[in-house]
């Protein structure tokens, strides 16, 4: 019997995308890609550089075993490396960071005005100049430089074959304002596809990519789930028996917010989980419509789903321990202890995970033992 097929989305959310970078880290170190056939990987904004990183950990790891080699670098080591690139290293980067987000937490709270300014404006790009000069390690200032230093596009598009896994990157195209997914089917995963899923208009500017312009994967998908049923995006890839979403914003809560803090930082969650929710919703539908034989050939064409069984969708999410912990501006913070603390916290839900999935229904098992099964 052959391996189940899995997909796994990574949702956005800033730098508590780290929480994602431990859960993938985990599901890796546990084999997850031996034991099932991954056939796509997506993301927004951290989440899709974070997706990016395990998706060419996999190639690589194809890549090496394939020509004998089985000496290269794990995938999961590829994945929390450049998250602790990310983080501020230095005291100076450090001090630098902290004082931005307690000056956004001011602002929040209403102790300080806002000054609204275009990271487009001279003025914003020169303080971002010299900024950049002042810190001294691109890796801090420069997500470009970044992401140039952890993934290498050229060998990632020679590596990729018909048979590797799909990687499906969110943006909003700014002028038409519609969704695009980038798809390493297509072969529209560089640089500036990632650059483009990660541009918040408040701190970036617009990336442009083949002559169109694009904003933050939050406004489009968050993170892409229904593009991996769909031909368009996927290819002749076998769809997934089971989508996999690692969750960084939380659904529920436990009061009203009435501090303006605290009403600024839930606008931003249930803004980050609003398209979510509606993919959600459409594949309930569909497996709906599977489970009652009414998604006739017709209705697969009208929807653009290629798929005849049922989706199982299980999550993997934050402890609330930490959620209470986190608001909006921490998802600018990049002090090493808040990295440290979501990557642990995204190894501990991820070990979590698979120990309540084996114990549901022990693994290896067949298609049909899971076709109700949904993991919260």
């Amino acid at each position: 019997m052959g391996r189940r097929r899995i997909a796994i989305a990574c949702q956005g959310g800033g730098s508590q995308c780290a929480f994602v970078a431990g859960a993938l880290k985990t599901l890796i170190s546990h084999e997850v890609h031996e034991r099932f056939e991954i056939v796509g990987l997506s993301g927004t904004s951290g989440g899709a550089l974070t997706a990016a990183l395990a998706w060419n950990g996999l190639l690589k790891h194809e890549h090496e075993h394939g020509n004998g080699n089985g000496n290269g670098r794990a995938i999961e080591d590829r994945i929390v490396a450049c998250w602790r690139d990310l983080a501020a290293q230095t005291p100076f980067e450090q001090l630098f960071d902290s004082s931005c987000v307690q000056l956004m937490r001011l602002i929040d709270s209403g102790a300080m005005p806002s000054i609204a300014m275009s990271p487009s404006s001279p003025i914003f790009q020169m303080f971002a100049r010299l900024t950049a000069a002042a810190i001294g390690r691109p890796e801090f200032t420069d997500l470009r430089a970044l992401l140039i230093k952890h993934l290498d596009f050229d060998a990632m598009s020679l590596m990729t074959l018909p048979e590797s896994p799909v990687l499906l990157v969110a943006a909003a195209d700014v002028l038409e304002g519609s969704f695009k997914i980038f798809s390493s089917m297509n072969g529209e995963i560089q640089v500036e596809s990632l650059l483009a899923s990660a541009a918040i208009p408040s701190l970036f500017p617009a990336v442009t990519v083949d002559g169109h312009s694009y904003w933050d994967g939050i406004f489009s998908s968050n993170p892409p789930v229904t593009a991996f049923l769909r031909r368009e995006y996927m290819g002749d890839h076998a769809m997934p028996q089971e989508i996999w979403i690692v969750q960084v914003n939380p659904t529920k809560i436990e009061s009203v917010p009435e501090l303006a803090c605290d009403v600024s930082s839930r606008q931003n969650q249930m803004a980050g989980n609003l398209s979510l929710h509606h993919e959600l919703e459409m594949i309930d539908i569909v497996n709906l419509l599977i489970r009652d034989d009414a998604l006739t050939e017709r209705f697969r064409t009208q929807l653009h789903f290629d798929v005849t069984e049922p989706i199982v969708v299980r999550f993997i999410r934050m402890s609330e321990a930490l959620l209470q912990g986190l608001d909006y501006p921490s998802k600018l913070s990049r002090q090493p202890g808040l990295i440290s603390r979501l990557i642990a916290d995204g190894e501990v839900q991820a070990s979590r995970f698979l120990a309540e999935l084996e114990e549901a229904v022990p693994l290896p098992y067949p298609a049909e033992a899971t076709a109700q099964l949904e993991l919260h």
